[in-house]
């Protein structure tokens, strides 16, 4: 039966698997109730085949948790740190990089704004709205149905429960409940789309900042890897949840990769297959920061509420990369994959083109993790842009950025950089040291105040010209036409290409008083588009005249003092952002 048609007849979806021959209301009252399927065993996820003792016990049963509970884990105090909310900062991340779980005893100093513990499922359904439907888990499965918030909220309450159904995906931003929350400082200071992402994209702005998850104990969600590589951090309402940890190395990431495209998955625990699987008990109160690539699974040891919040950031670009080609690999539902992962992609590479031109322009060494970040980012852009793959990635590509021309400006930087150090930068690797970023030397730097000026300037307001009002108004009118005609769901699967992005009458002509200054009426015939290595070589040949150039360029800012100040700029100051736990 649909969704529908089982909310017509009165049965939830979850229960719809568990008869087996249904009778309607007025079949009943001569027959009976429905006949249910009955149980034969507690360890497989369809529990009516015969126990014969020939069949491994499957993740999520009542067996399983039970020998979970079991089991001896080394204790994740190995590997976590501890700190105050104060101590865990940009600086102190951008320094000591962000490669191990932190765990935070106290909401004192970390800026995360909550409910008192007191809140309750009822509250929960009181600030959402009891007709919100959302995703369930049924446990003993591990599989996914539709139920109402009231519903499960009327299950939740009920001590006679007779299943373990647990809610993970509650995101909540667009509800009255979002006031009661403000996420931790360090995540929303690094977070990609809080820093990266345009007001007026024409993309949805993914909201995956502000998640309360609901389950009773014994729900067990296994092992994973957070959506996109994010980082993620939960908080214990009330109750609590134990989490087993394993490292993100090669092996084990190879592994995991293995184990997920497994036919026998729910069959083997993956925790047997790697050297160490860390165990570690979230009680309430407690605030858990988890990096990126952590293969982790949870376990709800009693009824608990938690909120957390996912988000993409600077200080492990190549795992976040890793992660998401790997989803791709396993073919991972759209619905499972971070929002619009490669428009972000391209969001963050035209800002940290900028970022890396301003730090040289001031004086300044970019720290080695956002070198190694943007060089990783530069591999995954060149390979989304081959001929060959093109049509897959090219709904993702934002409109007003030229892919070609980005990469090439990007590359050139790179290298820049590269020979200033008079040696290659290493791609960004799993558990990379970060160094002192710009922050660190910003108060003592001489270059400051010219860096304050390139601000100020740039936020500066302009009269624009009649034509310049009548483009605006223009670009306006197409996005929202734009916005319209391509998202009608929440969001469009990564891999979908719309037709109108290949056509010739797209018309995209962009005028400034009264001058053609774009026509990109023929997007994928011109070379540009594409990932060019004669491009690259011809850049290579210059590069030795370019450096010279710069160098006289400096000493001739040396003598001119602060009219380098009043030079037009290019671009906005931008903060660096960093990783997320």
């Amino acid at each position: 039966m649909s969704n529908s048609e089982m909310s017509c007849v009165g049965v939830e979806e979850h229960h719809a698997v568990d008869i087996d021959l249904y009778h309607c209301p007025n079949c009943a009252v001569l027959h009976g109730p429905s006949l249910m399927k009955k149980r034969r065993n507690w360890h497989r996820h369809d529990y009516t085949e015969l126990d014969d003792g020939s069949k491994p016990v499957q993740a999520g049963t009542r067996t399983f948790v039970k020998q979970l509970r079991a089991r001896s884990f080394p204790s994740a105090d190995e590997v976590i740190l501890k700190m105050h909310g104060s101590q865990l900062t940009q600086r102190y991340l951008e320094k000591h990089g962000f490669d191990v779980p932190i765990m935070v005893p106290k909401l004192d100093g970390l800026g995360l704004r909550l409910p008192p513990p007191t809140f309750s499922v009822l509250d929960v359904e009181r600030y959402v709205g009891g007709d919100k439907v959302i995703d369930v888990i049924d446990v003993a499965r591990q599989a996914d149905s539709k139920m109402k918030l009231h519903n499960y909220i009327k299950y939740f309450t009920n001590p006679d429960r007779p299943k373990v159904l647990n809610v993970i995906s509650l995101e909540f931003s667009d509800t009255k409940m979002s006031e009661l929350v403000e996420v931790p400082d360090i995540a929303r200071k690094l977070s990609w789309v809080e820093n990266y992402w345009p007001d007026d994209s024409v993309f949805p702005k993914p909201f995956v900042q502000k998640y309360c998850l609901m389950g009773v104990q014994d729900s067990y969600t296994d092992f994973h890897i957070d959506f996109g590589g994010t980082s993620v951090w939960y908080h214990v309402l009330w109750g609590e949840k134990i989490f087993y940890l394993i490292k993100p190395t090669d092996e084990n990431l190879a592994l995991y990769e293995s184990w997920s495209s497994s036919v026998t998955q729910s069959e083997v625990y993956f925790g047997d297959k790697v050297d160490k699987c860390y165990k570690c008990v979230v009680k309430q109160g407690h605030t858990l920061f988890v990096p990126t690539g952590w293969i982790h699974a949870v376990l709800t040891s009693q009824d608990c509420m938690a909120f957390g919040g996912n988000f993409l950031h600077n200080l492990n670009i190549g795992m976040q990369l890793r992660c998401y080609e790997m989803e791709k690999r396993l073919k991972t539902p759209d619905l499972f994959k971070f929002p619009f992962f490669e428009a972000i992609c391209w969001f963050v590479a035209k800002n940290l083109l900028e970022t890396l031109k301003e730090l040289r322009e001031d004086g300044f060494q970019p720290p080695s993790y956002l070198v190694q970040g943007v060089k990783a980012l530069l591999t995954a852009l060149k390979l989304w842009m081959k001929k060959e793959l093109v049509t897959e990635h090219a709904f993702e590509i934002p409109d007003n950025i030229r892919p070609g021309h980005l990469i090439k400006e990007l590359s050139k930087v790179i290298r820049s950089v590269e020979e200033e150090n008079n040696k290659p930068v290493k791609t960004q690797g799993i558990l990379g040291v970060c160094s002192a970023s710009r922050s660190s030397h910003e108060t003592a730097s001489p270059h400051h105040s010219r860096r304050r000026v390139r601000k100020l300037r740039d936020h500066a307001t302009k009269t624009p010209s009649n034509l310049d009002i009548l483009e605006l108004h223009t670009r306006e009118d197409i996005a929202n036409s734009k916005l319209n005609g391509r998202f009608n769901k929440p969001f469009q699967p990564s891999s979908t290409v719309p037709d109108w992005r290949t056509k010739d009458n797209d018309l995209r002509l962009v005028l400034s008083n009264g001058r053609i200054i774009r026509d990109e009426r023929r997007p994928f015939t011109d070379r540009s588009l594409y990932t060019a290595d004669s491009e690259d070589e011809d850049d290579r040949t210059r590069s030795k005249k370019v450096t010279v150039k710069r160098e006289d360029q400096t000493s001739g800012l040396e003598g001119e003092g602060n009219a380098d100040a009043q030079k037009p700029l290019n671009s906005k100051e931008r903060n660096l952002a960093l990783t997320k736990s």
